[in-house]
């Protein structure tokens, strides 16, 4: 997987869009980081719209984990 920043929101955030989503298809995960808090969002539905945070600990695991899948 490849990241590449994603078309500007108004948000504060900078966020990264997978490789895996594409720019004319239905899937759109993204994720921006903080240094306390990795934030994920589906924003094919709604940019502005509900986000997912994790601790950086947390996200590791979690990467971990769906990569041994």
């Amino acid at each position: 997987m490849t990241l590449k920043p994603s078309a500007g929101t108004g948000s504060a955030l900078e966020w990264i869009k997978s490789s895996y989503s594409t720019d004319d298809g239905p899937d759109c995960v993204e994720v921006a980081a903080t240094p306390g808090t990795i934030h994920v969002r589906d924003s094919k539905a709604a940019p502005q719209g509900p986000r997912l945070a994790f601790t950086p600990d947390a996200w590791t695991r979690f990467v971990t984990y769906a990569a041994e899948r």
